[in-house]
């Protein structure tokens, strides 16, 4: 039995909640993943994981071992990546998840030099805007915009967004333009709606001027659950819509995008980086994440006084 192997496969175990899962984490078969495991209980002489044919739950004894495991297996890590002879720079497969605009205009366009300075690093990306489940989904890091609602995550607030009010010409033309945010709370106007997966249809944007905050709701003909669909959604003429300024900066230059209520500001939107308290900083993770905060402080800078 390779002792490493056997801990790691426990560890992902206990993380999913899965065999299955872990093995698909792990490039590995469920057969060896239970195998593992199973090799790890005969030498400890300890029952770790309780198994039905439904979901498989750690067991008081798995619980105190993991905690020992995953700090070991951090340690092992650090070990290795720090040797000269092994090798100078960070290595290995991360997963990460970010949101589909701030990949599609920002991170990708990087990513090449990224990759020239740490060529041994495998990057797994999901892009999406949906609510993802860090220890359930085996995710390393999350990049996300809005305040975080899950406090048990350990968070890096590494950027804030500045945020406009936009509408395409067309729908200017069919509803007119608005000249207090106040009346796109009533008829003939229509946001774009945007729905967070687990939190459901996004709160009221609050807008302020001089010491007077408006908060508007809206109604919507569509709601969608992506950034690019939402900006999509406007292009079309759909409604009004609330952007980051990076996202409708080139669609303004080129006249398909108005931006309203110039005499208007709404707060920025808070960018973090967020990953479980449970998951080692190891040597990739942290220069991923790095290179991340160094990245937003070109494109999307903290505002100062709100780093938190």
């Amino acid at each position: 039995m390779d002792r490493f192997n056997a801990m790691q496969a426990f560890a992902r175990v206990v993380e999913t909640g899965s065999f299955t899962k872990a093995a698909e984490t792990l490039h590995m078969s469920k057969t060896s993943v239970t195998q593992l495991v199973q090799q790890l209980e005969a030498r400890l002489r300890v029952r770790l994981l309780n198994r039905t044919t439904r979901k498989v739950n750690v067991t008081a004894d798995g619980a105190a071992y993991y905690e020992r495991v995953i700090k070991l297996l951090a340690d092992m890590d650090d070990a290795e990546t720090s040797l000269s002879s092994v090798s100078v720079l960070p290595r290995g497969r991360l997963r990460v998840d970010v949101p589909s605009p701030l990949a599609r205009m920002i991170l990708i366009p990087a990513l090449p030099a990224f990759h020239a300075e740490y060529p041994d690093i495998q990057l797994d990306m999901g892009v999406s805007d949906r609510m993802v489940d860090l220890i359930d989904e085996s995710v390393d890091c999350v990049v996300r915009g809005g305040e975080l609602t899950d406090l048990s995550l350990v968070a890096r607030r590494v950027g804030d967004l500045s945020l406009g009010v936009y509408a395409a010409p067309s729908y200017l033309e069919s509803a007119g333009l608005p000249s207090h945010p106040q009346e796109l709370s009533a008829p003939p106007h229509y946001i774009v709606g945007f729905r967070w997966a687990r939190a459901g249809l996004g709160a009221s944007y609050a807008m302020h001027r001089n010491g007077e905050t408006v908060e508007v709701q809206g109604r919507y003909k569509i709601a969608v659950d992506d950034g690019n669909a939402c900006l999509a959604a406007g292009l079309a003429g759909l409604g009004v819509l609330w952007l980051p300024d990076y996202m409708a900066r080139e669609h303004v230059s080129r006249g398909e995008l108005v931006r309203l209520f110039d005499d208007w500001h709404l707060d920025p939107m808070p960018m973090y980086v967020a990953f479980p308290p449970n998951r080692h900083v190891s040597a990739k993770l942290r220069v991923f994440i790095d290179w991340i905060a160094d990245l937003m402080a070109l494109n999307a800078p903290v505002v100062a006084g709100r780093r938190k």
